[in-house]
This record gives C-alpha cells, sequence and structure tokens, in this order.
C-alpha cells in the first residue's frame, strides 16, 4: 500500500467526485503518484497514460514498482500495442494499463475506437496548441476520464489552456474564452498585421471556473515543503564579434575554426572549407535564431566564460543546452579536463557518470531532459544557452530543487547584455509573473470584473 504525503492527500480530496480533474502541482512535489492513485481511485479497466518518448520507460516502472507488473504495456512497442488493442476489444475484465508517447498517438488511429476508458495526460501542457496532430488526435478521443498533469500548465500563457479546458469538461468555445480573459492589440510585423497578446484579465474568475471543473494549483510553499535556498547568478560576456554586424545587416560570413582553441577535436570540424558558415536572418524568425547563435554556439567568449567555469570546482554539473553542435564543442572541453561526461538528448541517454562520478558533467538538452526527471546529486546548473520556452526554463531549475535536494541551489545563466538574449531573459521572467498569478489562490470575495 502507498503512503502519500500530505499535500498529496489533500490534492485527491479537493478532486474527490471528480471523473475529470488537473493536478497542477509545482514541480518535484509528486504528480506522479496523485495521477496514479486518482486512477487506481476511479477503477476503469482500460487506462491510457500519454507523455513525452524520454518517460515512457519512467512511468512503465513507476506502475510495475507500486502497483502489478502484469498489467502495464509499452504501447510503442507496435507488438505489444496489436496485442493491447485485441485484449481490449476481446473484452478481457484484466485491468490494462497502456503508455504511450505523444507523437505516436496520432499515428495509432485504432485508438479512436477506444471507450470506457480513463486517459492520463503527463505534462498536459503539450497539448496548448490545438491545431497541433497529436492535440487534435487527443482531443477527439472519448474518454470516460480525464487526468491532467503538469506543473507548467500555460507556460505563462493563459490562452494555452483553452485545450485542456476542453478535457476538463468546460466547453467554453475559444473565441469567448480570449474575450474573457485575454488582452489583446492590434501590431505590424514585417509588413503584415497580426494580434499580440499584451496581458489578462479576470484572472480570479478563470481560476474559481478552472477550480470548479477540477483543477489544482499547488506550490511547493502551499504543500508545506521547505526546500534549500536558489541563487541565479548571471554570468555576462560580450557576443561573437560578428553580432552588431549581422544585427545590422542580417547577413554575415562566420569562420568556425576560431573555436578551435578550446581544445576540441579537430576530426569533428572538417576541413578549413567546411568551416566557413554564412548566416542569412531574410525573416524574423531567423534573423533571431542566428542572433542567439551569435551569442552562444559561435561566440568563442561563452566558450572562455564555460571553461572558466567548470574549471572552478570539482562538484557536479549540469549543463543545459539547445543546439547539439554546441554540446559537442562543450564534451571536448570537458574531456580536455578529464572529467566525467553523461549525455541525455533527443539521441542519447547515458547517465553512468553523472550516477558514479562527483565530479562528472552531464549535459541535458531542453527538450529532451528539462521536464523530466531527478538529479538533486547535484546542485549547481549552467544555462549555456537559454531556452525559448518558459516551461523549459521554470521546469529545468526542478531538475535539482526539488525533495531530496539537502543543499543550496546554484544556477550559472550566461548571457551577453544588450542583444536578442535581454529580450528573452524578460520574456521568460514575464511568463513567470502570469504563471505565478496562477497558482496564487483566487479570493471568493473578489469581484470579477
Amino acid at each position: 500500500m502507498i503512503t502519500l504525503f500530505q499535500h498529496q492527500q489533500q490534492a485527491l480530496d479537493l478532486t474527490e467526485g471528480h471523473n475529470r480533474c488537473a493536478y497542477y502541482l509545482d514541480m518535484g512535489l509528486g504528480k506522479t503518484f496523485v495521477g496514479s492513485e486518482k486512477m487506481k481511485e476511479l477503477n476503469t479497466r482500460i487506462n491510457l497514460v500519454v507523455c513525452q518518448c524520454s518517460k515512457v520507460p519512467d512511468w512503465i516502472e513507476h506502475f510495475q514498482t507500486y502497483y502489478t507488473r502484469n498489467c502495464v504495456f509499452d504501447l510503442t512497442n507496435q507488438k505489444t500495442f496489436k496485442w493491447f488493442m485485441e485484449q481490449v476489444q476481446c473484452e478481457v475484465p484484466t485491468l490494462m494499463i497502456g503508455v504511450i508517447n505523444y507523437e505516436l498517438t496520432f499515428r495509432r488511429k485504432i485508438l479512436k475506437t477506444l471507450s470506457g476508458f480513463t486517459l492520463m495526460l503527463d505534462e498536459s501542457s503539450l497539448i496548448q496548441n490545438e491545431n497541433a496532430k497529436r492535440s487534435k488526435f487527443i482531443l477527439g478521443l472519448k474518454p470516460d476520464n480525464v487526468i491532467l498533469l503538469s506543473g507548467t500548465p500555460t507556460g505563462g500563457k493563459y490562452e494555452k489552456l483553452w485545450s485542456q479546458c476542453q478535457l476538463l469538461g468546460w466547453s467554453i468555445s475559444k473565441e469567448l474564452f480570449w474575450k474573457q480573459y485575454v488582452e489583446t492589440e492590434w501590431v505590424e510585423d514585417d509588413g503584415f498585421w497580426r494580434q499580440r497578446i499584451i496581458g489578462y484579465k479576470n484572472v480570479d474568475r478563470l481560476k474559481k471556473k478552472l477550480a470548479e471543473h477540477g483543477a489544482v494549483f499547488m506550490t511547493t510553499t502551499d504543500a508545506g515543503i521547505d526546500l534549500p535556498e536558489k541563487t541565479m547568478i548571471p554570468v555576462r560576456m560580450p557576443p561573437a564579434k560578428e553580432y552588431w554586424k549581422f544585427w545590422r545587416e542580417r547577413v554575415v560570413s562566420i569562420n568556425t575554426t576560431t573555436l578551435q582553441e578550446f581544445e576540441l577535436d579537430s576530426d569533428f570540424w572538417g576541413s578549413n572549407e567546411d568551416a566557413e558558415k554564412e548566416l542569412i536572418g531574410d525573416t524574423s524568425l531567423t534573423r533571431r535564431l542566428y542572433a542567439r547563435q551569435l551569442c552562444g554556439l559561435y561566440n568563442p567568449n561563452r566558450y572562455k566564460a564555460f571553461r572558466d567555469l567548470v574549471e572552478s570546482t570539482e562538484d557536479r554539473l549540469i549543463v543545459f543546452y539547445n543546439f547539439t553542435e554546441e554540446m559537442e564543442r562543450m564534451k571536448g572541453m570537458v574531456k580536455a579536463m578529464n572529467r566525467p561526461v553523461s549525455i541525455l538528448s533527443g539521441e542519447v541517454k547515458d547517465l553512468g557518470a553523472y550516477n558514479f562520478h562527483s565530479n562528472s558533467v552531464t549535459f541535458i538538452q531542453y527538450q529532451a531532459g528539462a521536464m523530466g526527471g531527478n538529479f538533486q546529486k547535484a546542485n549547481k546548473i549552467i544555462y549555456f544557452s537559454l531556452p525559448q520556452g518558459w516551461e523549459l526554463w521554470e521546469q529545468s531549475q526542478k531538475r535539482i530543487h526539488r525533495i531530496g535536494q539537502n543543499r543550496p541551489c546554484f544556477y550559472y545563466w550566461m548571457i551577453c547584455p544588450g542583444t536578442v538574449e535581454e529580450d528573452i531573459y524578460s520574456t521568460l521572467q514575464m511568463r513567470k509573473d502570469y504563471n505565478d498569478e496562477l497558482f496564487r489562490k483566487y479570493e471568493e470575495g473578489h469581484p470579477e470584473g
């Protein structure tokens, strides 16, 4: 029998009687157990858990360890999926829990034939774009019960809640949702007029409606848990020398051989001809992308600052990055220091050095590891480059700052002042403010506006 923490039981108590609910619990508060216990309480024969690809093994292990081994199925395996659906259609009375990742759901169209089942979405914010294939498919399913789990349900953008509202049974139209809760203005961008969100309104009313439909918001403070202090430390350096020319003219040629001084394997770079690159920012999107890369990926000053940070300590380090190329360059530097290396990316999951070496350096790609994983053996994170999405920024911090951590946590975020990176950081902070407002308790007597 599982013994829940008090705050986990409280979350379940708040959704008693709801067959559709959302547990928006701060990262590290144990949403996995809350969702699993709610699923057990709902007691349906067929259960479908949808999560990120990297989390499929974790969910399977969780159910096999704490519940029952024989009823859990990896639906990413085509043969297992086929067998699972055959058993469903035969109406075998045995409990069945299928685990699948988001990107496979819409490729398994037969899932639309499921009925009388419980649907649980881990990191439910991943269906916030209702026009994406996975979101359309999931919104088209017909579950009897729904459980949503997320520590960052909106990414600081309330309009992204609409898809989740539909799953909770709140059938408000998208047009009315925007009219009631989103403030916009029209702006011109590259010759086109578009609607820009400038803020939100009636926030207490929104929180009250969400609570009525089974949504529980809970911070670490609400849970009565004291975690060690967090310290954010900016590490400033100038951008690559080509940055300002590129920002003015939107085109620049760079030679990456200048980065070979950082003790990298020459085989990685290829010939000098391959090292010549032309960056063309002919749209707002490409201009912003290459500007970011001239602050990080192609910036010798950034690698020098990174090397100084790694050399300053023998502690375990976690390094978050965006681009594979920047990770490969940093990995070369770290190996030259004789430091053990672990990698968690979309292609590689090797955490041996992290688990067994106290002076290891673990590189984590935002998309692969920011939203899941326990890394509290470390208490220091280096952000080589900032993410574009607030969810990745906020959730990545919780990889070390969570239950089980007993040391102060330090976050070193690299930034080039006066560049596009300052704009990105300001946006991240703004999204955090909006998200924090959702997690504040609404006041019952507050006027709804």
